[in-house]
């Protein structure tokens, strides 16, 4: 008996005054838990599950938290097809949505042939280099070429051509997530639709003495490009060539005109949804 009353005793009270506790707080649990809409999972389903941050949430489930709640728009995640946008669109009342298969491409048509303020000799990236006097180009937006863009891509979607010193993209690998978008740090890649035609490799906004100082293939804001347009889908705006894709046909006619050669022709290599 003095056992049980020395040893039984305070196990059994033990586990009562667990049950206690353990009831209470599923209790409370039950008590203040938060609902989770069924459609966040619903929408998660169809987004891409990159979970790449490039719409500005932590991943793909609170993105898909987020469109739910009306927070975000489902435009900003590039990865997700454009089929599946239109799924998550009728899961959130939107109807069927008009959605284009985005790729980024690098604004800049330097690289070599941009010239250098300073021989760069440190640890090799852009977001380095930029730390010092703003990079080694003497152009202020110009390709470092030293692969920050080329880090940031999980899809190894974007590299440096060694010939030319500029960072470019591979279409067929892209994603359009855009973690290079965000990594470089002038600021000169930007994402386009897959269905362009052309697009200009230039981000310089300066007059255009000064551009042709730093670098011969930058735009000069002649105006050309815009005068030869057939239908104003090019515009000259702060002394750059600016394209209207919803007005482009791919004609050429601005990229034949162009004297810096800096309006490219491109060529999406991968597939386009329907």
């Amino acid at each position: 008996m003095e056992i049980f009353l020395k040893f039984i005793v305070p196990i059994l009270i033990f586990i009562v005054i667990a049950a206690v506790i353990g009831f209470g707080l599923a209790f409370l649990a039950e008590k203040i838990k938060v609902e989770r809409d069924p459609k966040i999972d619903d929408v998660a389903r169809y987004l891409a599950g990159a979970n790449c941050g490039g719409c500005g949430y932590a991943g793909c489930d609170a993105f898909a938290e987020a469109l739910v709640k009306g927070e975000a728009k489902i435009d900003k995640c590039n990865p997700t097809s454009a089929e599946n946008k239109k799924n998550i669109a009728k899961i959130l009342g939107a109807g069927d949505g008009d959605f284009k298969r985005m790729v980024a491409v690098v604004h800049c048509n330097g690289g070599n042939k941009c010239r250098e303020k300073y021989e760069y000799q440190g640890f090799g990236d852009c977001q380095s280099a930029e730390l010092i006097a703003g990079g080694n180009k003497a152009c202020r937006v110009g390709c470092m070429g030293l692969g920050s863009c080329n880090e940031y891509c999980k899809y190894g979607a974007v590299s440096v051509n060694k010939d030319t010193g500029v960072a470019v993209v591979d279409s067929s690998k892209c994603t359009a997530c855009g973690a290079c978008v965000s990594a470089c740090p002038k600021k000169i890649i930007s994402r386009i639709p897959a269905t362009a035609k052309v697009y200009v490799a230039c981000s310089n906004t300066r007059r255009g003495k000064e551009v042709r100082s730093v670098c011969e293939n930058g735009c000069i804001a002649c105006g050309l490009c815009e005068k030869k347009c057939p239908v104003g889908a090019i515009k000259v705006s702060n002394n750059l060539a600016m394209i209207d894709y919803d007005k482009c046909i791919g004609c050429m006619a601005c990229k034949n005109a162009c004297p810096s050669k800096c309006i490219h022709e491109y060529k999406f290599d991968g597939v386009l949804e329907s």
